[in-house]
């Protein structure tokens, strides 16, 4: 029977009711594994095991659904935690969302029509690559609604991840926090680099010169929206290798406490003679 393991990763979780002040939080931060990056990498080995097996068993339970929500300033990472954290696991019950700008058919519904179709079935792992934040974060530094409604929105996401979560969805929430010289240096070597060039998006320098605006948007809006059923994770990020040990830990550590087992088979296996 799998017991919940001590999760020394709850200090980057923002409790209820907190208000958050990215400037205090260290992205270099790597206190629980001071080992290095080499060890590092290994113990995300280990880690990578562990999470398969728990998919393998969410998608043979059909009971809990997981929605992984990964939000970050250009170059923070979300991409590089969907490909190492989530390495081997079974790609039949683990399911990327992307969102990028709406399309005409998204704009002209509410803001979160999109986002509850992509919301995990049971027995699904759906990680969403960027996500209805947007919706406070992107819209308000750009002003494209006014305060009036984007301001209503906090309380709107709150209620619409709390009516997913008593439907049985259990939601968490990563801010992957790098900090403004880590980007500048992770932009240059997209550009310098012809093998990572294609990632280069001129217009991320546009919203890089907006970085404070930035950080205010996410500070209220994590602030506002970390709750006890859909909490937020700040996660240092300057180290990738650290990033994902951060990032698997905590999925690990609340797929654990579901309490999940296997169904029972619905044959008696003494009387299935294979020949």
């Amino acid at each position: 029977m799998n017991q919940k393991r001590e999760e020394p990763m709850e200090q980057y979780r923002i409790q209820p009711g907190e208000k958050l002040h990215l400037k205090d939080v260290n992205p270099n931060d790597d206190t629980h594994f001071p080992k290095g990056k080499a060890e590092g990498k290994e113990a995300l080995l280990r880690l990578n095991s562990r999470l398969e097996t728990l998919q393998e068993l969410l998608y043979a339970e059909q009971k809990h659904k997981l929605m992984i929500v990964l939000q970050a300033m250009d170059t923070g990472g979300k991409d590089g935690v969907i490909r190492h954290v989530f390495e081997g696991v079974n790609p039949q019950g683990v399911r990327v969302a992307s969102f990028k700008a709406p399309t005409p058919l998204e704009l002209a519904h509410d803001y979160l029509w999109r986002i509850h179709q992509q919301a995990p079935g049971k027995g699904e792992m759906v990680i969403f690559n960027r996500s209805h934040y947007e919706d406070v974060l992107v819209v308000r530094v750009h002003e494209l609604v006014p305060k009036a409604i984007w301001s209503k929105r906090y309380e709107q996401i709150n209620a619409f991840e709390k009516m997913l979560t008593e439907e049985g969805t259990t939601i968490l929430k990563f801010f992957l926090h790098i900090g403004k010289d880590e980007q500048k240096k992770r932009l240059e070597e997209r550009r310098d680099n012809p093998e990572k060039r294609w990632k280069f998006n001129v217009g991320d320098l546009k919203e890089r010169e907006l970085w404070d605006q930035y950080m205010k948007a996410y500070e209220v809006a994590i602030s506002k929206t970390s709750t006890e059923w859909a909490p937020w994770y700040v996660v240092p990020a300057n180290k990738k290798w650290y990033r994902n040990l951060v990032v698997a830990s905590v999925i690990i550590n609340k797929l654990e406490s579901l309490g999940m087992a296997y169904p029972e088979a619905d044959f008696d296996p003494k009387t299935a003679v294979i020949e």
